[in-house]
């Protein structure tokens, strides 16, 4: 039978009035949320020099923060929506904050793994909070404005990260890039609870705990296998992780059919314009994170830019978002999602296909092409596909529809950087062998193969040992850039190859007609704008509404 919900909050007179301050304070937190990786892309090589990482423990410290992170969101989503949207905020700020003074003080491979970790049970209860929040707090009318400012934050944190970790590298150690997420997270617990309303879904019921604890089985098992798979092969722990995935996902996807309140209603997907939207965000991430993951590399250890002239270098892509996100507002509504969708992913396309052209000759000039076509594929298309996701859900799974996007979101970049990660590696490792086999010892030709970091090491022990010299070493620099510039050519062939079939994917799966995610309605959704009492056309519950904000 269906919950009646409890008294409904009387209806506000008009939107609520501090909306825009209460935007800002969401769009921080997303930005240290999104910050937290990509600041980190231009510390690795710091971090990998004073703690002795190799490639696997340096790969570890980036993804420790991805796997919670990505598994915990649909669960914790929905705990905000039953409980608080608000309170899942500040307490997931208070987490990630918790986590990043944790990372600056330890100087342990292990104890810096564990601190990402923590950063990334923060997250989880960050970003659909801030999806969630914004949803319920703003009118239709001006929600799609809100989402796309939303969508831009995130792009602007991809290159303020490496810019601000940058700055503080200049003068402080790998740790004070931990610390620039603790001032922004106290700022933002404050300002959240005087200027975010609470909100929370009236009568949503009991929470669907099994088939939350099976996705978090399914999306942190497929994370952990992809991440590890990726590299070391698919036996032992990454063959048992995509096992477990399976068969988790095998038993989510009968449970959800099943159950009369699931945490996520899996027939969802056979709305073409939800599912051509969750491919495209996956996509774009896939390839931005990708792509950036290797080209930071490429700036710093083959063109020898510090971290902060690294950071300064990615701007055109934060530029680009905004310019993005200003096209976007204009032409969706004349246009439509499907023609702003298919062209961003186009664009992103051509970006990473752009980098095809690296080699060690290549200049700072050959980069600015892609990364602007990268920012402005971002703030073209990414804000559309989250309006869409979101309108599929209903008032009471506001925090699980914000999961599912960021989950989409989280799960492309984990696969950007772990496939494509892996496709350098080893394509830089075959050209390297290539290049110096029978010239260097055993130890030091493992090193120099295992990473360019550790290529430039070498060079540097053996320019400065008896037995080496000048010329040896940079004969073994030449060789290490030739090698990684051939590999960042090909990743980017193997990556613009899966752009373009998510592309084709995308323009086939979503419905050409004509009006924008903003104006269309979807089942189950009360409109902040809507009567006040209006019955859940899934559930039958009244639902109580003062314009989406309710009393948590």
């Amino acid at each position: 039978m269906p919950l009646i919900a409890s008294t409904p909050v009387p209806r506000m007179a008009g939107p609520y009035p501090k909306r825009w301050a209460a935007l800002f304070v969401l769009c921080l937190s997303l930005l240290i949320v999104v910050m937290a990786n990509t600041s980190l892309i231009v510390a690795a090589p710091d971090l990998t020099r004073d703690l002795g990482l190799d490639a696997s423990q340096l790969q570890w410290v980036i993804d420790a923060y991805t796997v919670p992170y990505a598994a915990l969101m649909l669960m914790l989503g929905a705990v905000g929506d039953k409980y608080s949207r608000r309170g899942g905020l500040v307490t997931g700020l208070l987490i990630f904050g918790a986590g990043s003074v944790m990372g600056s003080l330890v100087h342990q491979a292990d104890a810096v793994i564990a601190a990402r970790a923590v950063m990334g049970i923060g997250a989880a209860l960050i970003m659909p909070a801030t999806l969630s929040l914004l949803v319920a707090t703003f009118p239709r009318s001006e929600r799609a404005k809100a989402i796309t400012a939303w969508s831009a934050t995130s792009g602007l944190a991809i290159a303020l990260g490496p810019l601000l970790a940058g700055r503080l590298l200049e003068n402080h150690a790998w740790g004070s890039t931990f610390l620039i997420n603790v001032p922004v997270a106290a700022v933002a617990i404050v300002l959240a609870m005087a200027l975010v309303p609470p909100s929370r879904a009236e009568g949503r019921g009991r929470i669907d705990v099994v088939g939350g604890l099976l996705s978090v089985v399914t999306v942190g098992a497929l994370v952990y296998a992809v991440i590890e798979g990726a590299r070391f092969g698919w036996t032992g722990g990454p063959l048992a992780g995509a096992i477990a995935a399976a068969l988790g996902l095998a038993a989510f996807v009968p449970w959800e059919l099943r159950h009369p309140r699931p945490i996520l209603d899996v027939r969802k997907f056979r709305i073409r314009s939800f599912s051509g939207s969750m491919i495209a965000v996956l996509m774009f991430f896939f390839g931005t994170f990708g792509a950036l993951y290797y080209s930071t590399q490429h700036l710093q250890f083959v063109l020898g830019y510090s971290p902060l002239d690294t950071g300064i270098r990615l701007l055109p892509l934060a530029g680009a978002v905004f310019v993005g996100a200003a096209v976007t507002g204009r032409l969706t509504p004349r246009l439509g999602v499907k023609p702003m969708v298919v062209a961003g992913m186009a664009v992103g396309t051509a970006g990473v296909l752009l980098l095809m052209r690296i080699d060690p000759g290549s200049g700072y000039t050959d980069f600015v092409a892609p990364f602007a076509l990268l920012g402005f594929a971002i703030g073209l298309s990414v804000s559309p596909c989250t309006d869409t996701i979101m309108e599929a859900f209903p008032e009471h799974d506001l925090g699980v529809g914000g999961a599912t996007n960021d989950t989409a979101l989280e799960l492309g970049g984990a696969l950007g950087i772990a496939i494509l990660g892996s496709v350098l590696n080893t394509t830089y490792r075959d050209r390297l062998t290539d290049a110096v086999a029978g010239k260097l010892p055993g130890a030091a030709l493992d090193t120099a193969k295992d990473s360019i970091g550790g290529a430039l090491g070498v060079a540097e022990h053996i320019a400065h040992s008896p037995q080496g010299g000048p010329t040896q070493a940079q004969a073994l620099v030449s060789a290490a850039h030739q090698s990684f510039a051939d590999a960042v050519a090909h990743t980017s062939l193997i990556g613009g190859i899966a752009m373009a079939v998510g592309t084709g994917v995308v323009a086939l799966v979503m419905p050409s007609a004509g009006r924008s995610s903003s104006e269309q309605e979807q089942p189950g959704r009360v409109s902040a704008t809507d009567t006040d009492t209006e019955p859940d056309r899934d559930t039958g519950e009244t639902q109580g509404t003062a314009h989406g904000v309710r009393s948590a």
